[in-house]
């Protein structure tokens, strides 16, 4: 149990490194893209495969977001990676901000689904 919350934490290190290196200008474009997408997707509440389907709705948790990690620490260059792994370290002592833009706009994004669908659904009943 011990090496799993160790692996836990290292994982979110290495998603707060890369959050700061694909800010960072010295990282090639295609790398800043990739980046971005790995670490939106591992913070996003919406899953490839959702987590209720038994067994396989946890895969992209425990295979897809390190692979996607591993991938995109190879893209980045070292001295980005040593620069951000102290900011890193920083945040993760004095805890994750917390980011109410996008928290809301994640609440719209999900209320106007929701009406959408209760829409969709009124019209097919009716």
């Amino acid at each position: 149990m011990k090496r799993i919350k160790l692996w836990a934490k290292k994982l979110k290190q290495h998603l707060f490194i890369l959050y700061f290196a694909y800010k960072d200008g010295r990282v090639p474009l295609y790398a800043k893209l990739f980046t971005a997408g790995v670490v939106a997707y591992a913070f996003s509440p919406i899953d490839l495969i959702p987590d209720f389907i038994p067994i396989i709705g946890y895969l992209d948790d425990l295979v897809f977001v390190p692979l996607g990690i591993i991938l995109a620490l190879k893209m980045i260059p070292q001295a980005v990676l040593a620069d951000c792994e102290k900011k890193a370290n920083e945040m993760m002592k004095n805890g994750k901000p917390k980011n109410w833009v996008v928290g809301t706009i994640i609440l719209a994004l999900w209320a106007l689904f929701a009406l959408w669908f209760s829409v969709t659904v009124y019209k097919l009943v009716k």
